[in-house]
Order: C-alpha cells, then structure tokens, then sequence
C-alpha cells in the first residue's frame, strides 16, 4: 500500500463520525478526571495514582489524534487555526510539573474547549462571535460613551445625595454598570429618589437607552453576523453541488461530441466508396458508351467513341 493510500485511509479515518463521537466522548471524560482531582484531599484522597494514569492516558490519545491528522492532511493541517488550537490545548500537558511553569497545568481543563473544534455548530458560533467584532466594537464603543457620560452626570448631581454610590467617578462607573445590568438597581435609586423625587427621569432614561436599546443592538450585531457565517456554508455547500453538477454535464457533452465526430467520420468514409455496379471514375477522360473502355484521343488532342448507323455520339458514363 503506498503513501498516498495510507493517507487516503487515515483522512477516511479521522473524518468518520465514529471517530469524531469517540474524540467527544475522550474530552467530556477527561474533563470528569480533571474534575475529580480537585477532591484528591478529600473523597478521592486515595485515586492519585489512578486520576494520574487515567490523565497520562488521555493526553497519549489526544496526540496520537493530532499526528493521525498531521499525516492525513499533511501542510493543509497548519493552515487551519482550529488545529494550532487543539495543539497547544494538548501540548500543555507536556509542561513539567517542578518547573517554574507548572501553574500552566492548571490549564489543563481548557483541554475541554477543544469541544469547539470538534463539533461544527459550535464553530460555527464562535466563527461568527469574531466575524462580528468590528461590528460589535462600534456598538460598544458607543455604549462606553453613554455610561462615561452618565457616570459624570449622575457623579455632579447625586454626589453629595448619596456618596455611597455617587461619591467619585470610579465609583459612580460602577454604579452605573450595576444599573446596566438592571440587577438590584432600586436599591441604588431609592435613597436618592427618597429625597430628590424627580430624579427617576435619570435612573429610569439610563436604563432604557443602555438595557434595553443599546445591548438590544450589540445581540442584533452577533445574530446577524450568525446568520451571515450559517448563510456562507450553505452557499458553498451550493456551490460545490452546482460545480459538481456542472461537471457532470460538461464530461457528458465532452463524450457526446466525441461520439458525433465518430459517426461524422463514419458518414464520410461511407459516403466517399462508390455503390456497386458503378464504374470507377477514370482520370484524364471519359467512360464510352455500349461498354467501350475510354478512347484514347488521337492526333487532334479528342476523345469519343463512335455507334454503328445512325453515328450519334457516345454517351458520357456517369
């Protein structure tokens, strides 16, 4: 078996849906075993050794994945950030745990997260949450402002009413974050209502223009580009159907114009071979009549044959 065979089979491999079942349910597994070691100093005080060989287990077939993969797909496998992800997700088991670095083992739960590339609709999500970024940036940059500016606002005018919450700006930004997130936030605006009641035309004007307008447009942002990125796989899948059904048609045409240029062909060679029965056209005369061969001309340069009595002259043979 060659290497382009063997390379066929192991992409056959890795692109199966068994083996994409098998590598999530590898991941939730050890995502378990990750979990269990934190009770390593209490239920689970005696399975170090076990959660240990278990954890060794794993990263073993997580890379034999990855060199499973680099071999059926060879440089395409580079090309693809998703697979850049899975490595260094698995590649920081490989930290040493005395080293300086081994606090980069606690990054071992990531080793979940390469759910994501495993499973297509959850990259399609997290395509789409980066395609949406530049939209989503303005929006926020936007939203920064109006919070900024309430900040100052309610800094100047609710400062001395209620210092608690209002006493400088960083804390009136954190106040005003709180009202964004329209959590307990009567229990900001009362004591300053209790003792400037107009002051709900702030309270509740800020809420509405952050809570409900502008997040309302940050998810408009991220749906669209959701619908975009679901919207672009179906176009290429379309389009790889339609190149495919294009090419179907053009090889069929390519063979049906081969089988006329055939039967052209045929139709030439029958049509050029003279039917039986018919002389065969001489060069530098005419065929005589009554049978008679072509007359050699004589001395004038003529040529024709003559009958008996009546003297007509011959009949040119078609």
């Amino acid at each position: 078996m060659g290497d382009t065979a063997l390379r066929e089979r192991a992409g056959a491999i890795v692109g199966s849906h068994r083996f994409q079942t098998l590598i999530v349910l590898l991941i939730l597994l050890n995502a378990a075993t990750l979990g269990m070691e934190t009770y390593v100093d209490g239920p689970l005080a005696g399975a170090e050794d076990l959660l240990a060989a278990a954890e060794t287990g794993f990263v073993t077939v997580f890379a034999a994945e990855l060199a499973l993969k680099v071999f059926a797909h060879g440089r395409r496998f580079f090309r693809d950030p998703w697979n850049w992800f899975d490595m260094a997700v698995v590649g920081i088991a490989a930290v040493p745990a005395s080293s300086g670095l081994s606090v980069l083992r606690t990054l071992r739960i990531l080793r979940i997260l390469r759910l994501i590339s495993v499973l297509p609709q959850m990259r399609t999500i997290v395509t789409a949450l980066f395609r949406s970024v530049p939209g989503m940036g303005a929006v926020i940059g936007l939203l920064l402002i109006i919070v900024y500016t309430a900040a100052v606002l309610g800094e100047r005018l609710f400062h001395e009413i209620d210092p608690e919450h209002f006493g400088d700006l960083g804390t009136t930004l954190y106040t005003m974050f709180v009202l964004l997130t329209t959590e307990d936030w009567p229990d900001v605006a009362q004591p300053v209502l209790d003792r400037e009641p107009a002051a709900w035309l702030f309270f509740v004007g800020y809420i509405v223009v952050t809570a409900f307008i502008m997040l309302n447009l940050v998810i408009g942002v991220i749906v669209t580009a959701l619908e975009q990125e679901v919207n672009a796989e179906r176009w290429k899948e379309d389009q790889d159907l339609e190149l495919a059904q294009h090419q179907s048609v053009m090889n069929r045409l390519e063979e049906l114009t081969e089988q006329v240029g055939r039967l052209s062909e045929q139709v030439r060679a029958l049509g050029g071979a003279p039917a039986e029965g018919e002389a065969q056209p001489q060069p530098g005369g005419r065929a005589g009549a009554d049978g008679a061969g072509p007359a050699r001309g004589g001395d004038g340069g003529t040529a024709g044959t003559h009958s008996g009595d009546g003297g007509t002259g011959g009949r040119p043979v078609p």
